[in-house]
């Protein structure tokens, strides 16, 4: 989600639904991005609007 491309995003342990967005790519150096919890919801809208079910830190 933090790439920042307008999408919908569900995850569930193994399981995990996307409509729009995309998976980051490894090249030219490896996606540096955590999903920081098994299972939830996010949306992320056009001008860098992000809103996801996680309500931790993103910094750990």
């Amino acid at each position: 989600m933090d790439l920042v491309i307008p999408g919908f995003y569900f995850w569930c342990l193994y399981f995990t639904i996307r409509i729009g967005g995309t998976i980051p790519d490894d090249n030219p150096y490896k996606y540096p991005g955590k999903i920081h919890s098994s299972t939830g919801i996010g949306v992320v809208l056009p001008g860098y609007q992000i809103f996801t079910s996680y309500q931790g830190s993103y910094d750990a």
